[in-house]
């Protein structure tokens, strides 16, 4: 049975176990304040051309995003993103779990438009009873969204300049980072995205660890004893040491952006071979996410020999489905894929 599932059903790049069994023949301190977790720091520093960035790891999305949220937006505020945003659809509800309400605007392609999230706040602070109201604390996006979609270097920095005209931080969800940078026509860099974002993370998770994303604060704006709230939140790793393994590895020699590469290449090969075939794609989306409008026997026919992703009903005899390429998917796997369709 073929899986273009998800990007995490691969356990880990061989690099990244070889990193944690290489680890594991040591004795480290805990918590992260290892000489390993100093080292992937140092390589995400100079990666990002940020020599101040201040980087520190948690164990997964929803877990970062809990905590990033929680510890940069009032405690009277909420969090702006668009209705198909991971905190307002994916996550359990952690983030009003901790006292944030979620503020939603429409998505276009799984992204916030920068006109709508101005005219929302102008509309917000022009209501004489605006102090009866969860305020709008920060701005959440992913890079790459939902959707697979992409925002432009433009489209990001005109959304930060935004969000700071109302005060307001930029965070920007990078689960699939190396997806989003590395995709066809990306013209946004890890430096680029260290000077326009507050805080951003990059995903280990979906791009070749084991688990783990590495959270990047840019502005000398990291929150006041985060590392004590990181533990609140039930998000500290007493093995601090295997997440800086993980990101030892990945930074070195470009090893975080080669595979994510490879991911995207997978696709545009199945793009390209969904057209061929007549097959229609619900929206253009460039990344490692093809997202692809089927009837229920085509689907069923499928069903037989690869897993794909539910996403959501297009009406009451098609289903938009998904294809996720990963950093692991092989040549071989996407001709087995091709040959299906």
């Amino acid at each position: 049975m073929l899986s273009f599932e998800n990007d995490y059903s691969r356990a880990a790049h061989p690099a990244v176990l070889d990193a944690v069994v290489r680890a594991n023949e040591h004795l480290y301190s805990g918590y992260g304040s290892d000489e390993l977790t100093a080292q992937a720091k140092a390589k995400i520093r100079k990666a990002c051309d940020c020599p101040n960035a201040d980087v520190w790891f948690l164990v997964g999305g929803t877990q970062t995003n809990q905590v990033v949220i929680d510890t940069i937006t009032p405690p009277y505020a909420g969090v702006v993103t668009v209705t198909s945003g991971h905190p307002n659809v994916h996550e359990a509800g952690a983030i009003e779990f901790s006292g944030h309400k979620v503020l939603t605007l429409p998505h276009h392609n799984g992204k916030m438009d920068t006109a709508e999230l101005d005219e929302f706040c102008k509309t917000f602070y022009a209501d004489g009873n605006y102090e009866h109201m969860v305020f709008p604390g920060c701005v959440y996006v992913s890079q790459s969204t939902e959707y697979g979609t992409m925002y432009s270097k433009a489209e990001l920095k005109a959304l930060a300049d935004v969000a700071h005209a109302y005060d307001m931080p930029l965070f920007v969800d990078g689960a699939r980072l190396g997806y989003a940078l590395t995709a066809t026509g990306s013209d946004l860099t890890l430096p680029d995205l260290a000077r326009i974002a507050d805080v951003f993370y990059i995903g280990g998770t979906k791009v070749g660890a084991l688990f783990g994303e590495a959270v990047v604060f840019t502005q000398n704006n990291t929150p006041k004893h985060f590392f004590t709230q990181i533990k609140q939140h039930g998000a500290l790793l007493a093995k601090g040491f295997v997440l800086g393994a993980q990101f030892d590895a990945l930074f070195t020699d470009d090893l975080y952006f080669k595979i994510a590469r490879n991911a995207n290449v997978a696709a545009d090969r199945i793009r390209e071979a969904l057209k061929s075939k007549g097959y229609q794609l619900t929206f253009e989306a460039p990344t490692n996410q093809i997202f692809v409008t089927l009837d229920q026997p085509t689907i069923d026919r499928l069903a037989q020999h690869v897993k794909l992703g539910f996403t959501e009903k297009a009406d009451d005899t098609h289903t938009v489905m998904r294809i996720c390429t990963s950093w692991a998917t092989t040549k071989e796997e996407v001709d087995q894929l091709i040959e299906l369709l």
